[in-house]
């Protein structure tokens, strides 16, 4: 059939080919039986090596620099979510290992370069867009929207490699010197004495482009959670304690701690990294969990530590139904649940129902827009077979004929979409394949 020809560049188009990528793609097409189901994966898992991977060798030395798509800058947070289902394969492709290699030491010069930064650009002459925002980005910083995610995302990456390879290479005096940037910064946000100075200000007429109060952020409780003026989809907070970015950071922490207590050997200062975890923690544990009226004790999206709370989720990552995905929250956790299940109703105002699909979305795109992002979410949280399928098959006829995963739909017309090209959706789409291959590949044929 004509529509379901690749979607893929020409090989010699292609901007980084691995040989144990292709080689799962192959195994796994073979495997599935839905031509359409196979289609997809075949397009969405190699999105990010096929379209958006910069890499070069000097001096022996791999850099790498990952775009997240339609847009021609790297962010931190969607880099480290591009290349994640690939670390499963470093072992058997050096080629692979190098090119993740060399995305950490590129993370790492950017977390050097600005710790509140979300975005750069490979060349620090590259003009941004947004070089009237105050305070004016640095060189080669595409804007500097302040998002915990950012950081963790870093030290996932890191921690993500080092589990999947042998190699204390990557362990320099430059990443020890990020690392101990990323504590500070979150240390210093927690802002128990004031002591930020972050300010976001920006000339638009998009209320959730920057940060109330002169860019401050609405007034906080200092209780001992993490401020947070922007959340996973670049939205301005509307109450600056993120939950899930907080939960995340404590996740985080407590890698950096074993980190420090084994490669660096330096256990005074993993002891501060579980302290900061443990005192995180024990906030979101009081400040973060309410009791609601339908759904018993469930966490709230945002706080601000007076007892204010918002009841909703972002089909973003961090997100409050990705905490199990993350491996911050187990399946079978009450809390979470009781929160899930709340975020697949009616009673979560971003839980969108349309004529052509059901499912999460995102202030971001608005009221009547659906995130595949939060469809794949859901599916990667579930332990039920027929959510599984129902969500496959959702994502199978909301594509549009495209053949790859897009930022957000429109719920009544899947052909009203945005971003054709953004590939963490795609990526995270041939996770999740992947995984029902690995656990219970089965479902695979019964859609």
């Amino acid at each position: 059939m004509e529509r379901l020809s690749t979607k893929r560049p020409p090989q010699n188009e292609r901007c980084f080919v691995s040989e144990a990528v292709e080689a799962k793609i192959e195994e796994v097409v073979a495997f599935i039986d839905d031509q359409e189901l196979a289609w997809l994966f075949s397009n969405c898992y190699p999105n990010t090596l096929d379209t958006t991977v910069s890499y070069q060798e000097k001096n022996g030395e791999a850099e790498s620099y990952v775009i997240t798509g339609d847009i021609d800058a790297m962010w931190l947070r969607d880099s480290t979510a591009q290349v994640w289902p690939y670390l499963p394969l470093l072992k058997e492709d050096p080629k692979l290992k190098k090119m993740i290699k060399g995305l950490i030491k590129r993370q790492v010069e950017f977390v050097l370069r600005d710790p509140y930064a979300n975005a750069f650009y490979k060349d620090s002459k590259q003009k941004s867009p947004f070089a009237a925002d105050k305070p004016q980005p640095k060189p080669g910083v595409h804007e500097r929207k302040w998002e915990i995610d950012s950081l963790c995302a870093v030290v996932r990456l890191i921690t993500g490699y080092t589990q999947s390879v042998e190699d204390k290479s990557i362990f320099t005096e430059k990443l020890d010197q990020a690392m101990r940037l990323i504590y500070k910064t979150l240390k210093t946000e927690q802002r128990k004495n004031d002591e930020s100075d972050y300010y976001f200000v920006r000339q638009t007429t998009e209320m959730i482009e920057a940060a109330t109060f002169k860019g401050t952020g609405r007034p906080t409780k200092k209780v001992g959670l993490i401020h947070s003026a922007f959340r996973p989809s670049d939205d301005a907070t509307l109450f600056p304690y993120l939950i899930p970015s907080n939960l995340f950071a404590v996740s985080v922490l407590k890698k950096l701690a074993k980190l420090y207590n084994s490669e660096f050997a330096d256990q005074k200062f993993a002891a501060k990294c579980s302290q900061l975890a443990a005192e995180v923690e024990a906030a979101v544990e009081k400040y973060g969990v309410f009791e609601h009226l339908d759904y018993g004790p469930i966490y709230a999206y945002e706080v601000d530590g007076f007892g204010n709370r918002v009841f909703m989720d972002d089909a973003n990552v961090p997100s409050l139904i990705s905490l199990n995905y993350l491996g911050i929250a187990k399946a079978d956790d009450q809390i979470y649940q009781n929160t899930r299940r709340f975020l697949l109703s009616s009673d979560n105002p971003f839980f969108i129902q349309g004529q052509a699909a059901v499912g999460q979305g995102s202030p971001h795109s608005g009221k009547e827009n659906i995130w595949p992002m939060g469809i794949i979410l859901r599916a990667l949280t579930s332990t039920e077979p027929q959510e599984i399928i129902s969500c496959l098959k959702l994502l199978k006829s909301t594509h549009a004929g495209t053949g790859l995963m897009h930022e957000s739909f429109n719920k009544d017309n899947p052909a009203n979409f945005t971003r054709a090209w953004f590939a963490w959706a795609n990526t995270l789409f041939g996770e999740l394949i992947l995984k029902i291959y690995q656990e219970n590949k089965e479902l695979l044929n019964q859609l």
